[in-house]
Formats: structure tokens, sequence, C-alpha cells
């Protein structure tokens, strides 16, 4: 369920080779590291999403460093973990807010209402070359 189908075009995957528990031990280690837990990611990416929400479809100021803008579609995507899990078709954005930095798309961060659920709740941050893999930019 977690690679391309009906429930989510391109999948969650990507290229990745690596098994979904080796994906999810992996980043779980990289976020241990980071002195941060998997809830406090997501706790923060709700925040960000919430304070967003308000100015659909246009930037808005989060704090000092970061703006935002939440798109939404009609519709709702499941979790393909066999649990109840039902989430809007919400994509939010992030940028930095300092005018030196490029406002290129490479250098957005993007999230869907699903990966919160994922990271939050799996510990999955999707595979490597999937659309929405939540990674730490170097």
């Amino acid at each position: 369920m977690l690679r391309s189908s009906i429930l989510a075009s391109g999948g969650f995957m990507g290229e990745d080779s690596r098994s979904v528990s080796e994906i999810i031990d992996n980043d779980l280690a990289i976020v241990s590291k980071s002195g941060f837990t998997k809830e406090q990611i997501a706790a923060r990416m709700k925040d960000i999403t919430n304070k967003a929400i308000s100015l659909l479809g246009n930037w808005t100021q989060i704090d000092q460093k970061l703006l935002a803008r939440v798109d939404e579609a009609k519709g709702f995507i499941v979790c393909p973990w066999p649990h109840p899990g039902k989430f809007a078709k919400r994509v939010t954005y992030v940028k930095s807010a300092e005018p030196r930095v490029t406002s290129h798309e490479s250098q957005f961060i993007k999230w869907s209402d699903l990966n919160i659920h994922f990271i939050e709740v799996h510990g999955f941050f999707e595979g490597k070359g999937s659309n929405f893999r939540m990674t730490r930019k170097t």
C-alpha cells in the first residue's frame, strides 16, 4: 500500500528499495540525534499548518525565520496502515522569511496532513525520492 497505487499516485516510498521498517529505523535514529522527538516534529508541523490555514493560498509569517502557505483540495486521503485515519488533502509549504534566501521551489519544504500523521504515529518520513519525503536540507 505504500508503493504507487490508487491511494497515492507515486506512492510514499519513492525509489527507495529499503523496507519500510529500515526506513523508519534509520529516520528515527536521525531524529533521536537531533534532540527532538517525532511527536515534537509533528506538533511543530501542525502548529505551522494551523497558523497558515487562515490565509489559505497566501503566504503568512509564522515567526522571524519562516513563511508558510497552505493549499487545499477537495476530498480526503486515508492512512495506508491498517487503522482508521482520514486526512484532508491539504499541503503546507514553508520557506525562509529571510530576504537573502532565494524563494526558488527547491528552497521549500512541504508536507501534507497525512505526512504529519505518518511522522507522529508511525515514525515514517516517506522513502527517498518520494514527493513528500521529509528530510533535512543540506
